[in-house]
């Protein structure tokens, strides 16, 4: 298997609100220039960014599994559903926008910073699905402490986030210098994003070569057999984002370019 380290001229960017709002993304929408075009069922991947204060007006989605992860500050997010709502650090929101649902958003700093990431279940399945909204704060979601390592699990064991989508999520703080381990089951696809600091990626104890990944890149390795991804921080504490779907799926995909 091999590690494939994109730095952030290989992901896309973007802006919303004269560029108050400004976003890395590692998996762009067609013609935004990531090299990444998708990940089995996860689809798009955007890291955004608000000084003070952000707003994306009003504007639909449909079928499509949407979370939204929040770092530092707050989101707003109001939607055709009837909810109002704000999600502070360490929250996330999720929409199931099935057959369809409006939203808009405002993010609100200083230094907001949140992941958007959207995960494709069946499409024409769930255009049959009435659209949900649900809201998770911090206290929720297991949070697993040793060794230096902090693991926050978003989506899967014991999180309370349940989509359609195969997928599972964690935020992982790597003291400096520790090591972290995860396991990935053949068949899969983990990506990581580097949130904070740097460090090096190997597929195993006897990995001779481990990449190095540096403050912003974008990791993705495909399991063609189960391995354990070995972590280790640098200098200075590293946190990652890591999501884990299936390299393939069993029903057709939205065409994406």
């Amino acid at each position: 298997m091999q590690t494939l380290i994109y730095g952030p001229a290989l992901q896309a960017t973007g802006a919303f609100d004269g560029g108050k709002i400004k976003e890395q993304k590692p998996i762009g929408f067609s013609g935004e220039g990531s090299v990444i075009k998708r990940i089995g069922p996860l689809f798009y991947w955007a890291w955004a960014t608000s000084n003070k204060e952000g707003y994306i007006p009003l504007h639909q989605h449909q079928a499509f599994e949407i979370m939204t992860y929040v770092v530092q500050g707050n989101v707003e997010h109001g939607d055709t559903l009837g909810t109002r709502s704000k999600v502070g650090a360490g929250g996330a929101q999720v929409m199931q926008t099935g057959s369809g649902v409006s939203h808009e958003e405002r993010f609100i700093g200083p230094d907001m910073e949140g992941f958007q990431i959207w995960f494709e279940p069946h499409i024409q399945e769930a255009l049959q699905v009435k659209p949900t909204y649900n809201q998770y704060e911090h206290e929720q979601f297991p949070v697993f402490e040793e060794n230096g390592i902090v693991k926050k699990t978003i989506i899967g064991e014991g999180a309370p986030i349940s989509i359609t989508a195969d997928s599972r999520v964690w935020d992982v703080t790597i003291e400096a210098g520790k090591p972290y381990r995860h396991s990935v089951a053949k068949g899969r696809t983990i990506a990581a994003l580097a949130v904070r600091g740097d460090g090096t990626w190997a597929n195993s104890d006897v990995d001779t070569s481990p990449s190095s990944f540096k403050h912003r890149d974008f990791i993705v390795v495909r399991a063609d057999d189960s391995f354990e991804a070995i972590i280790h921080a640098g200098d200075e504490p590293a946190r990652l984002l890591l999501v884990d779907v299936p390299t393939a799926v069993s029903y057709p995909l939205y065409p994406k370019r």
